[in-house]
């Protein structure tokens, strides 16, 4: 199992990316996939996720209305547009699918903790700029 991110870079304040999930080594359509970050000595914070069938979205109210989460299931690929970014966006952004156990469960509550997700992978930079 792989999930790899990537589009990460430099960007001005009020810029905009568009960060990609490259998966594969399991069943793609069947799990929720989860986007995170994590700035040097902060807590990993979840910031979107998306349901299986790509019908269900959630956003933490830092990014809610500035990026939004998609996935296309033919591709094994999930984007996070991100736009209006700022210096408080600045981190390491991850992926995750949510994990087999939890796999059935829309986790309406609990969407943005660690605890339910798997097979982290490696994350790319974003930076922003003043």
């Amino acid at each position: 199992v792989q999930l790899q991110a990537s589009g990460g870079g430099l960007v001005q304040t009020g810029g905009s990316l568009r960060l990609s999930c490259a998966a594969s080594g399991f069943v793609f359509e069947d799990y929720a996939i989860g986007w995170f970050r994590q700035a040097p000595g902060k807590e990993r914070e979840g910031l979107s996720r998306i349901s299986a069938n790509g019908g269900t979205t959630y956003y933490a109210d830092s990014v809610k209305g500035r990026f939004t989460i998609s996935r296309d299931n033919a591709k094994n690929m999930v984007h996070l547009q991100m736009n209006a970014l700022n210096s408080e966006d600045t981190a390491t952004y991850y992926c995750a699918r949510v994990r087999r156990e939890f796999r059935d469960y829309a986790l309406f509550r609990v969407w943005f903790m660690r605890r339910y997700y798997t097979d982290w992978g490696q994350g790319t930079q974003v930076t922003v700029s003043s």
